[in-house]
């Protein structure tokens, strides 16, 4: 049941909300340094803030070791010490409460609400294949993932716009991207009536094909506050038979909900747009021209969503490359790199083999989806081409954690094959596993920094402030890369150190289970983790 499980946002509020009132104080430790004496840490100059006195009351402390409640770890021992309040959880508890019920930590916290219905749109998709841009890429990858962590938690996404080039839809599949690929037949003439009202031609000169005039869009700016964040510059646009194409669609996307996540769901009419809101995915070189079109949309819609927010991706710079790179040659380079370390590594036969081809591909686009993920979306990325990007030795590459997947892979296949062959029995009940025998630190780094706080995680990665003041809107998109990469460090590290499935000795069947089973958690959250990315798990590489 969700209410049963350990959470450490709960743990740490109700940490706080044991000191008494004031601001949070406590914080999760990470290190594994730290982790050897202690799991949580109040430090002695906040809470000599807090207290205005040397020596924590007893009455405090004693109310930290004692602490209960839903989601609250059990606690073991609350010491003062030179750093502070320290805290330890009672391990072989904790152990147990997890990995008793493993489905439950690898899936996201339950929302509060189900939230408005959310349009996320990502007008680099209505270009051209063979013209998109790294930065474009870039925001439709943050699109797909913000995409998979928002139906994750519940929330119900509809993606924009149609692809027009059916080359780009093939080159989205390639990347695992999910998107729409049919969409309703728009209609723009009642946006094409209402911008002959407002659009102005200069002494009537003759117009450019396609182009309806010029509109103003300052005195709107100014409007309702809606200046605040938008570039002083805007002053008028163009309005072409095209722009009312793209407004037409994203009219349609708000009035006519479809949920994408569930295919073949009709289309049902809304009666009000206030419960919508569009998040516009965009390159920082686009923005200027998706302010126009919001302006656009508000001044010939009298029914477009109240709230507009705009997730601008920062500029991608290449370090050692061209720097007109394209996405698909970027993506080329990167599948002829794999397929050359594979080579090198298994010999040549292995990259002329049909049956390699799609791992080749998926280990490509793992490292082309972390390399753009890793990086908080609003930062500049910078991009290292050189064949070192996509070693499996490289700690920082996704192609280094489909490594660690394929290592769990072969670990309970090598379990299963020896089960069958009679050295080791058959998996008994879980809740008959004695979790005091994970003794090893690296066994709690591994539950305490990757199982316990994971659905925490997805909510976090999941949350954006809709409601916030202003134009701009941040996301935590490189979340969940560097949360996978720090698991597959902290897996690889055990796993090269610790002898998981031991000698065949009846005595020693006891730890190899509580640590399989440890390792199941690891391998559920890892392909959790993987599937935001649209990123299937590999059985070997």
């Amino acid at each position: 049941m969700a209410t049963l499980r350990l959470g450490v946002e709960e743990t740490l509020g109700a940490l706080n909300a044991a000191l008494g009132p004031g601001g949070p104080v406590w914080f999760k430790e990470t290190h594994a340094r730290h982790l050897r004496a202690r799991d949580f840490l109040a430090p002695r100059r906040a809470l000599q803030a807090r207290f205005g006195v040397e020596q924590v009351p007893e009455p405090v402390v004693s109310a930290v070791t004692g602490l209960q409640g839903p989601g609250v770890a059990p606690v073991l021992s609350c010491a003062a010490t030179p750093a502070g309040l320290e805290l330890q959880l009672q391990r072989p508890a904790v152990f147990e409460r997890v990995l008793t019920s493993v489905a439950a930590y690898a899936s996201p916290s339950a929302p509060t609400s189900s939230g408005p219905r959310l349009v996320l749109h990502c007008g680099a998709l209505r270009g051209s294949v063979c013209t998109l841009r790294l930065s474009q890429l870039r925001a439709v990858l943050v699109a797909d993932h913000l995409a998979r962590a928002l139906r994750a938690r519940g929330v119900r996404v509809r993606l924009v716009p149609t692809p027009r080039d059916p080359y780009m839809q093939t080159f989205l599949d390639q990347l695992r991207v999910e998107w729409p690929a049919a969409t309703e037949s728009i209609v723009i003439e009642a946006l094409r009536s209402r911008a002959f009202e407002f659009a102005s031609t200069q002494d009537g000169d003759a117009l450019p094909p396609g182009t309806l005039g010029r509109m103003c869009l300052k005195e709107l700016m100014e409007e309702q506050g809606r200046s605040a964040g938008y570039d002083p510059n805007l002053d008028n646009s163009v309005v072409t038979e095209d722009l009312l194409s793209t407004l037409a669609e994203l009219q349609n996307a708000v009035k006519n909900w479809t949920d994408d996540s569930t295919p073949g769901l009709a289309g049902t009419p809304q009666s009000s747009t206030e419960s919508c809101i569009v998040v516009h995915v965009v390159s920082c070189e686009e923005e200027f021209q998706q302010q126009k079109l919001d302006l656009l949309w508000w001044k010939l819609d009298d029914q477009a969503p109240l709230i507009q927010k705009h997730l601008v991706c920062g500029p991608v710079k290449v370090a050692d490359g061209p720097g007109t790179l394209t996405a698909t040659e970027y993506y080329e380079l990167r599948l002829a790199q794999v397929q050359k370390a594979s080579a090198l590594k298994h010999g040549k036969h292995l990259a002329q083999d049909p049956a390699w081809a799609e791992i080749f591909e998926i280990l490509s686009v793992a490292a082309i989806k972390f390399e753009m993920l890793s990086t908080a979306p609003q930062s500049q990325l910078f991009l290292t081409l050189a064949d070192s990007n996509i070693s499996t030795k490289g700690t920082k590459s996704g192609t280094f954690v489909m490594y660690n997947c394929a290592r769990l892979a072969t670990l309970f296949e090598s379990y299963k094959h020896s089960m069958q062959q009679g050295l080791y029995p058959i998996f008994p009940p879980v809740s008959s596993l004695d979790f005091s025998l994970l003794q090893d630190e690296g066994e709690w780094l591994l539950l305490f920094n990757s199982v316990l706080p994971f659905p925490d995680l997805l909510s976090q990665t999941a949350s954006l402030a809709y409601t916030a003041p202003g134009l701009h809107i941040t996301a935590r998109t490189e979340l969940v890369c560097k949360f996978l990469v720090q698991l597959s460090m902290d897996f690889s590290s055990y796993y090269n150190r610790v002898h998981v499935l031991g000698e065949p000795r009846p005595h020693l069947f006891g730890q190899m289970f509580a640590r399989l089973q440890l390792l199941r958690a690891v391998r559920e959250v890892l392909h959790t983790g993987l599937a935001m990315l649209g990123l299937p798990p590999l059985n070997h590489i």
